[in-house]
């Protein structure tokens, strides 16, 4: 993790027992709301990968398989691939397309990527043409001040968004409500939606308070140690409903 991709960071030690401590943490989170944890490999070569999110995007009908914009991430996609086979039906982005899974933001039928430096339009075009059968619409939204899509913006609901308005505009994203994000937490844009509850990091309480005051249950965890490799709540793991 200490050797993972970095691009509006500068690089700062990882406590990497706090940060295994704090994944336990996020993991029993999710246990706490009902779902299964399924672990996959990691490996010395692969420093990113405790970020799944970004080797695949999940819907019902299918999970598409990512070409990560790194290259460094690509050795993740077999493991991800072999793991998803056993509930979805499959489709991969190919050359010369690159997709990052934090550049997509699902909200029902409406699907948003995010053109950034990890993801091209090419991909995003093979996004359009996999799920357009299944009755889904994609539209490209340009991602500027941060890494992914999700890092300006997440969904709390599938008609209600949290956003940091400083990094995308909201007239890209017509039809929704939004909580925007407190102006002393920029990088408080992403939010862990599950069933009942909202996966939050306790690192920004002021933007958690509006999460709540939208009638919003918040279950706020510890992230300090993902956030200095660029990560997230959204970005540990790919929640998918078993058929």
């Amino acid at each position: 993790m200490g050797a993972c991709e970095l691009t509006h960071q500068a690089r700062v030690p990882i406590d990497f027992d706090l940060a295994r401590a704090q994944h336990r943490a996020y993991e029993q989170a999710l246990r706490d709301a009902g779902y299964l944890v399924d672990h996959l490999e990691g490996g010395s070569d692969l420093p990113d990968s405790v970020f799944v999110e970004d080797i695949a995007v999940v819907f019902d009908e299918l999970a598409i398989i990512t070409r990560p914009g790194a290259d460094s991430r690509r050795h993740e996609v077999t493991a991800v691939a072999r793991a998803l086979d056993r509930y979805r039906k499959l489709e991969f982005i190919v050359p010369p397309g690159t997709l990052d899974g934090g550049d997509v933001l699902v909200c029902g039928q409406r699907v948003f990527a995010g053109v950034s430096t990890r993801t091209n339009r090419d991909a995003i075009a093979q996004v359009h043409h996999m799920l357009a059968p299944h009755g889904y619409t994609v539209r490209d939204v340009v991602v500027h001040g941060c890494l992914h899509l999700k890092s300006a913006v997440t969904a709390l609901a599938d008609d209600l968004l949290l956003i940091n308005p400083a990094w995308i505009d909201k007239a890209a994203l017509p039809g929704f409500r939004f909580v925007e994000v407190d102006p002393s937490e920029p990088s408080g844009a992403n939010a862990l939606r599950l069933d009942d509850r909202i996966i939050y990091s306790s690192a920004f309480p002021r933007t958690a308070e509006r999460i709540r005051q939208a009638g919003l249950r918040v279950h706020a965890i510890e992230t300090t140690e993902v956030a200095k490799a660029e990560g997230a709540v959204t970005c540990c793991s790919l929640i998918l409903e078993r058929g």
